[in-house]
C-alpha cells in the first residue's frame, strides 16, 4: 500500500472510517473506492480518518481503498462561473446531465469551469509594471453584464510584470507572469478558508431590495447580515427570491441547500426567465445558482454554503457589491448534527453539535464591506441573508437563536399573517434592523429629511393598534374613543396599503425608495390631519368616508414613471381634511 493510501474499516451512512491514514490533515480530499466518491477527511486520530462522504455510500464496504489528494476540499474560481447551475461541491449540473442523464451517478467527475473555451482577455498592466496580491492584471467580458477582474493571487505579495499577453485563452492558459510565478485566468481557493482582505469597514448603505417592509422599517445594510426564519408556508422561498430578483447588487449567488427539489426547480426555471430590472437583459447574466436538494447526500449539504460564500468572497475581492441568498440554513445544521451524530460526538441542544454556534457565526462573519487586496484601494461588499426553518415555528430553537446572536436584521415571518394572505409575512412588531440607525444619514440625505421620523412614527402607530386590540376584544371597538379609532384606521392604511406587496404583480413587485417614502407620507400625512380635524369635532364617519382615502388606497399601483401623482397626493389629502367642518 502506497504512503498516500489507506484502505476502508467501517461505513455508517455518510461517515467513513479509514485506516492507515497516517499524514494525513483535516479537511484534505480523499477518493474512496474504486469508484473513486469525493470525501473530506473531518477527524484524525492516529492513523485513522473519519471521512464525510459527498456522494451515496450504498454498496460501499470494508478494505476498499482510500487515496490521499493532499488538497483541501477548494473551488475554482475564474470567468465561465455566472449563469452556472452547480452541486454542493462546484459540480455543473448541466454538464453532468450530458454525462449520466437525469440522476447523478456516483463518482463522476466535471470541471467547474469549461476547460475548452476561450476568453477574450484584455490586459490593465504592461510589463514592467509593479503588482501587489490582489491587483487586477486584466479583464475578460465573462457576460454582457459583468467585467471578470483577472487579479494577482493572495499568495503573490508583491513582484513585477514579467510578461502579459492580450487576446483568447483558456482559463488554464497562462495569461502572465509576476517574477516567475505563471498566472492563469482561474484561481483555486479552499471553502473553509476566509479569502484575505485589508480591513473591513463599518456598513453605511443599505441594500435596496424594493421590498417596502425590509427597505423603509428594517433595512439592511450593504456588507450586511440578515436571517429570515418563520414556519412552513411563511413565504421565506418567495421573499429571498425577491431580494435575490430586486436587490441592487452586481452579483446574486443563490444556495438551495436542503430545500424540497420541486423548489429549486421553480428557481432554475425561473431564473433565467427574468430580467435584470436596471438593464433589462437576463438577471442570470450576473447569477451563480448552487443545488443542493433534500435528497441529495447530506455532507455536500454541508459543504454548499461554504461553496457559495467562497464564490461570493471572490467577486467581492473584484470590487463588486454581492449579494448571497441561503436557503436554507436549518437544513445545513441538520447536515452538521447528522455527522456529528455518525462521529459519535457529545450532542448539544437538540441533538445539534456543541460547535454549531461557532460554525454559525463563522459563517454570518464572511460578510461584509471591506477594503480588498490591491493598490487601488478598492471596495467590496457582501451582503449575507440566511433562511431558517425552525420546526413548528419555533424561534427558540437552537439554529434561530445562534443564527440572531451574529445576524443584525430579524425578518420575522409569521404563519398567522400568511394565512390572512399578508405578504410579505414579516411581523412589523417583532422584527427589528440593528443597521436602521447607521443608515439613517443615507436615507436623510438620499431620500428625504424626515425619512427616519415618519418610520418611527408609522411604527408607533402599528404598536398603538396592537395595543387598542386587546381593548376591542374585551369590550368592543365602540369603548374605544374617536381618536383611538382613527389610530386603527391607520394602522389598517399602513398594513394593506403600505406593508402588503404582491410578488407577482408587474407593478407592486418592485416599489423604488422615493415612492415608499412618499407612500408612506400620504398615509400618516391623513392621519395627522385627520387628528386636527377630530380637534376641530368634525365627525370620524366624515373623516373615513373621503373620496381621497380611495386614492390612498390605490397609490402604490401607480407606476414609477407617474410618481408625480402620488406626490400631489399629499396636497389633496390636507385640503380634502381642511374643508371638513
Amino acid at each position: 500500500m502506497s504512503d498516500k493510501q489507506g484502505k476502508i474499516i467501517k461505513v455508517a451512512g455518510p461517515l467513513v472510517v479509514a485506516s492507515g491514514m497516517a499524514g494525513a490533515k483535516m479537511y484534505e480530499v480523499v477518493r474512496v473506492s474504486t469508484e473513486r466518491l469525493v470525501e473530506e477527511i473531518i477527524r484524525l486520530d492516529k492513523d485513522l480518518a473519519y471521512i464525510q462522504v459527498y456522494e451515496d455510500t450504498s454498496g460501499i464496504g470494508p478494505g476498499e481503498p482510500v487515496e490521499r489528494t493532499g488538497l483541501p476540499l477548494a473551488v475554482a474560481l475564474g470567468p465561465g462561473m455566472l449563469e452556472s447551475f452547480y452541486d454542493g461541491i462546484q459540480r455543473p449540473l448541466k454538464t453532468l446531465e450530458e454525462k449520466s442523464g437525469a440522476f447523478i451517478s456516483r463518482g463522476i467527475e466535471a470541471d467547474a469551469l469549461d476547460q475548452d473555451k476561450l476568453w477574450d482577455f484584455e490586459p490593465k498592466v504592461k510589463t514592467g509594471d509593479k503588482v501587489v496580491a490582489g491587483d487586477i492584471l486584466g479583464e475578460v467580458q465573462e457576460t454582457s453584464l459583468i467585467k471578470h477582474k483577472i487579479m494577482v493571487p493572495p499568495h503573490i505579495k508583491e513582484g513585477t510584470v514579467a510578461d502579459i499577453k492580450k487576446g483568447k485563452f483558456k482559463v488554464s492558459e497562462t495569461v502572465a507572469k509576476v517574477d516567475s510565478h505563471e498566472i492563469t485566468m482561474m484561481q483555486k481557493w479552499p471553502i473553509r478558508d476566509p479569502r484575505p482582505v485589508v480591513e473591513k469597514l463599518n456598513p453605511d448603505k443599505p441594500m435596496i431590495t424594493g421590498q417596502r417592509i425590509v427597505d423603509t422599517f428594517f433595512p439592511i445594510a450593504k456588507g450586511g447580515a440578515g436571517c429570515i426564519p418563520g414556519p412552513f408556508g411563511a413565504g421565506k422561498t418567495v421573499t429571498q427570491h425577491q431580494l435575490a430578483k430586486w436587490a441592487d447588487a452586481d452579483i446574486i449567488i443563490f444556495i438551495g441547500c436542503g430545500e424540497r427539489g420541486n423548489e429549486m426547480t421553480d428557481v432554475l426555471q425561473e431564473f433565467p426567465e427574468l430580467k435584470d430590472p436596471k438593464t433589462g437583459k437576463s438577471l442570470m447574466e450576473r447569477t451563480v445558482l448552487i443545488a443542493n436538494t433534500s435528497n441529495m447526500p447530506v455532507a455536500a449539504r454541508e459543504a454548499s454554503v461554504y461553496t457559495g460564500i467562497t464564490i461570493a468572497e471572490y467577486f467581492r475581492d473584484m470590487g463588486y457589491d454581492v449579494a448571497l441568498m441561503a436557503d436554507s440554513t436549518s437544513r445545513w445544521a441538520e447536515a452538521l448534527r447528522e455527522i456529528s451524530g455518525r462521529l459519535e460526538e457529545m450532542p448539544g441542544e437538540e441533538g445539534y453539535p456543541a460547535y454549531l454556534g461557532s460554525r454559525t457565526a463563522a459563517f454570518y462573519e464572511r460578510a461584509g464591506i471591506v477594503k480588498t487586496l490591491g493598490s487601488g484601494g478598492r471596495q467590496g461588499s457582501l451582503t449575507v441573508v440566511g433562511a431558517v426553518s425552525p420546526p413548528g415555528g419555533d424561534l427558540s430553537e437552537p439554529v434561530t437563536q445562534n443564527t440572531l446572536r451574529v445576524t443584525k436584521v430579524f425578518w420575522s415571518l409569521e404563519a398567522n399573517l400568511a394565512y390572512r394572505r399578508h405578504f410579505p409575512a414579516i411581523n412589523w412588531l417583532t422584527s427589528y434592523s440593528l443597521y436602521a440607525e447607521d443608515l439613517g444619514a443615507y436615507f436623510r440625505q438620499e431620500v428625504a429629511p424626515d425619512f427616519s421620523k415618519l418610520r418611527t412614527e408609522a411604527l408607533t402607530v402599528l404598536q398603538q393598534e396592537s395595543e387598542l386590540e386587546e381593548i376591542v376584544r374585551l369590550v368592543g371597538l365602540d369603548a374605544l374613543s374617536a381618536k383611538e379609532q382613527l389610530v386603527l384606521d391607520t394602522a389598517r392604511s399602513l398594513r394593506e396599503d403600505f406593508l402588503m406587496q404582491f410578488a407577482f404583480d408587474d407593478i407592486d413587485t418592485y416599489t423604488s425608495l422615493p415612492k415608499q417614502y412618499l407612500l408612506l407620507r400620504n398615509i400618516l400625512i391623513f392621519h395627522r390631519e385627520a387628528m386636527a380635524a377630530l380637534e376641530r369635532e368634525v365627525k370620524l364617519a366624515q373623516i373615513i368616508s373621503l373620496p381621497v382615502k380611495e386614492k390612498m388606497s390605490r397609490a402604490k399601483m401607480i407606476v414609477e414613471e407617474k410618481i408625480k401623482e402620488i406626490e400631489n397626493l399629499g396636497q389633496e389629502i390636507k385640503e380634502s381634511l381642511a374643508a371638513l367642518k
